[in-house]
C-alpha cells in the first residue's frame, strides 16, 4: 500500500512538471490522475482545491530553493564560487532538461491570475532570492571580487531578472546554451578584475 506522504509527493512533482510545462491554467486534476493513475476524488482528498495544491508546491519548492542556497553558501567560501554554483546549477537544469524552468519563474507571469495565497508564495521565493543575491554580491564588493555598477539590492534584481529571461530565451527558441550565452557576460561585467 502507498503511504500518504508518497503519494502527495508524487502529486507534487506531476503538478510542478504540469505547471513548468504550461502554467497554472495550464493543467488540471485530471492530467495528474492520468500522469499517476489514481482517481481525481484521491488528489482531492490530499488537496482539496488546485490553489491548495500549486501553494503547498511553491512552499515546497521555496523551502528547496532555501536549502540549495544555504547549501551554496557552506560549499563556497568565496561568493564568486557561489554565484557562479548558481548560475552553473541552473545551466546543468536546462541543459539535461531535469528542471528546465523555474516553476515560480513561470508562475509569476501568471501573476494577476494567481490566487492570493499562491502569488504570496510567488512572491516569497523571489523575496527570498533576491536577498540571498544581494548577500553574494555585498559580500563580493567587500572582498574586491566584485564592482557594481547599482546599489547590491538592484544589482540582485538585475541578475535575477538577467537569470531568469536567459531561461526564458532558452525555452523560447529551443536552445538550452543560450542561457549561459546570455548569463556570463552579466556575471563577467560583476567582477572586479575584469575593469
Amino acid at each position: 500500500m502507498k503511504s500518504t506522504a508518497s503519494t502527495s509527493d508524487k502529486i507534487l512533482d506531476i503538478a510542478q512538471s504540469l505547471i513548468v510545462a504550461g502554467g497554472y491554467n495550464g493543467f488540471s486534476y485530471a492530467d495528474i490522475s492520468a500522469a499517476i493513475g489514481i482517481r481525481k476524488a484521491s488528489i482531492h482528498h490530499h488537496f482539496p482545491t488546485k490553489a491548495e495544491l500549486v501553494s503547498v508546491l511553491v512552499d515546497r519548492y521555496v523551502k528547496q530553493a532555501e536549502a540549495g542556497l544555504q547549501s551554496l553558501r557552506e560549499q563556497a567560501a568565496s561568493p564568486a564560487d557561489q554565484l557562479h554554483l548558481y548560475i552553473n546549477y541552473w545551466n546543468t537544469c536546462i541543459r539535461d532538461a531535469s528542471q528546465p524552468f523555474c516553476v515560480c519563474a513561470m508562475l509569476a507571469s501568471e501573476m494577476q491570475m494567481l490566487p492570493d495565497e499562491v502569488a504570496s508564495s510567488v512572491r516569497t521565493h523571489f523575496q527570498g532570492l533576491a536577498a540571498w543575491l544581494t548577500s553574494v554580491l555585498q559580500a563580493g564588493v567587500e572582498q574586491g571580487l566584485f564592482r557594481l555598477d547599482k546599489r547590491p539590492e538592484e544589482q540582485a534584481q538585475m541578475l535575477m531578472a538577467s537569470v531568469h529571461g536567459a531561461m526564458l530565451s532558452a525555452r523560447a527558441l529551443g536552445d538550452p546554451g543560450l542561457f549561459i550565452a546570455v548569463v556570463a557576460p552579466e556575471i563577467a561585467r560583476l567582477r572586479a578584475a575584469d575593469r
